[in-house]
């Protein structure tokens, strides 16, 4: 009977090893597909409403053509959901990545021929790109465990500060470099986020292998005869029904709604104080590093303190980001700098803390369709904010939309205040076992 033991023993320590390795390898291949789509990412964002409002003359058209990079990766992030729950990760993380690549090389030639319509249509493409790298942080968690899953979240969120950084500083030198080789202006920063999809799509494709949630599957983790298809409706139902689900993915809303919002105008907003596009960048650089150069250490915090905690920061920062940019003039620079820096900063707070609470909340087998599901309600209010932006900019003037921001960040302090009260009552009122 020992013999059996010690075998049986020595079977779950190599199962162990292996998993440590396979986890290990994951999260290094995300931080580098990470890093490549965060370059893409960020080249096609900053040009995007320059270069409509260049063509078209509107601001609301501008905005509404920045917008379509949330409006694609929301679109996206369900079905890129069905294609993981049924093939794996890399299977829906390549396809992501290849059609970023496509967007960004149409948004390339939507440049070159300046027609805006091609340029919306490229700019979706590329927000599915976008849907892949936010991807990448759950299939991160696939294999983590339970007290570290949101510091490897974090992780894979930080490594997209080395990309976006790399994007908003070298932005206008591919614009550059672009017209150096006979491109028009802007159209050398669609290329590089093209090449840089591309680079993305082939790191995943290459190196993540096993596939985390195929092997995940495969050590008995996720039962294929219990799992269920990843199924929109079910899948949202499941997050109505849970308090803690419903704050998670309303944090992630709002933490994306003030980002967004705040950010789709900033470029314009600096572009009337005539300041350049280098400034521009810069102030891209800052909101990036608010966004992703902390998350390790956030999600260490969440990992130790619990994801409430980090949910009121999270609508504080928001609240107080949007409040000080909203003060700041055209031609000022350091309360949009740091202004959209707590903004970002209080992204990553809301995005790290809430994505650990929701994958934390279900089970294994129902988590990829509720990850869809949630990023597909965050991202998809984040595009209705850039969308809805431009018209009320009209209106109210940059000023007054940071100010309605600042005031829907407070929200997320009184829902995450309301949930923990539902959640420790819940648990008071559940009798003791006998």
């Amino acid at each position: 009977m020992q013999i059996f033991g010690d075998a049986n023993e020595g079977s779950v320590m190599n199962a162990e090893t292996e998993k440590a390795a396979v986890q290990r390898n994951t999260v290094i291949t995300l931080l580098f597909s990470q890093a490549s789509g965060g370059v893409g990412l960020v080249a096609t964002y900053i040009v995007t409403a320059l270069l409509a409002k260049d063509i078209t003359g509107s601001k609301v058209l501008a905005t509404c053509a920045a917008s379509c990079l949330s409006i694609g990766a929301a679109a996206s992030s369900f079905p890129l959901a069905r294609i993981m729950n049924t093939k794996g990760r890399r299977a829906g993380l390549r396809f992501g990545y290849l059609l970023g690549t496509a967007g960004a090389a149409v948004a390339t030639l939507a440049a070159i021929t300046r027609s805006f319509p091609l340029l919306c249509l490229g700019v979706l493409g590329a927000g599915v790109g976008n849907a892949a790298n936010l991807a990448t942080r759950y299939a991160a968690s696939d294999l983590a465990p339970e007290h570290s899953r949101a510091r490897t979240i974090s992780m894979i969120v930080w490594s997209t500060t080395i990309g976006s950084t790399l994007g908003s500083v070298i932005s206008g030198s591919a614009s550059d470099v672009g017209e150096s080789i006979g491109l028009p202006v802007k159209a050398g920063s669609y290329l590089l986020s093209a090449i840089m999809f591309l680079v993305a799509a082939a790191i995943v494709e290459t190196r993540l292998r096993p596939d985390p949630l195929l092997f995940a599957r495969s050590l008995g983790q996720l039962n294929d005869a219990a799992k269920p298809k990843a199924n929109a409706k079910d899948s949202l139902r499941l997050i109505v029904g849970n308090p803690a689900a419903r704050l998670a993915v309303g944090a992630m809303i709002v933490s994306q709604v003030t980002m967004v919002g705040v950010m789709s105008l900033t470029p314009l907003h600096m572009s009337e104080g005539h300041q350049t596009q280098s400034v521009i960048g810069w102030m891209m650089a800052f909101h990036i590093w608010g966004m992703y150069l902390l998350s390790p250490l956030i999600g260490t915090l969440t990992d130790r303190l619990g994801q409430y905690p980090m949910l009121y920061i999270a609508g504080a920062l928001c609240t107080a980001g949007a409040g000080w940019a909203a003060l700041t003039p055209n031609t000022g620079t350091i309360g949009v700098f740091m202004g959209n820096f707590l903004i970002g900063l209080g992204w990553c707070f809301g995005v790290v803390a809430g994505s650990s609470l929701l994958v934390g909340t279900f089970p294994i087998e129902q988590r990829v369709g509720v990850q869809g599901v949630g990023d597909l309600a965050m991202i998809g209010a984040g595009a209705f904010a850039g969308l809805s932006s431009g018209l009320l900019y009209t209106f109210l003037g940059y000023g007054g939309v940071n100010a309605g921001n600042a005031a829907f960040g407070a929200l997320l302090i009184l829902g995450t205040v309301a949930t923990y009260l539902i959640v420790r009552r819940a648990r008071r009122d559940v009798p003791m076992a006998a």
